[in-house]
């Protein structure tokens, strides 16, 4: 409870908006109609929000071990 009463107060939240954006921009750079966009835009949030994780879980763990 108290790792997701921190979460709330961090600046992580700022990671949702700049994620969706970057994503809808990218997918906009690469196609002009709404739905190739979306559908860009998701399959990148996905590998965004998989590589932050993966890097996070490295660090997460580097950190009980050093």
């Amino acid at each position: 409870m108290i790792l997701f009463g921190g979460i709330l107060n961090s600046q992580l939240w700022h990671l949702v908006p700049l994620i969706l954006a970057v994503s809808l921009v990218y997918g906009a750079t690469r196609h002009e109609l709404l739905g190739p966009i979306l559908h860009h835009a998701w399959k990148t949030v996905v590998w965004m929000l998989t590589f932050m994780g993966a890097i996070f879980a490295i660090l997460f763990v580097l950190s009980f071990w050093l």
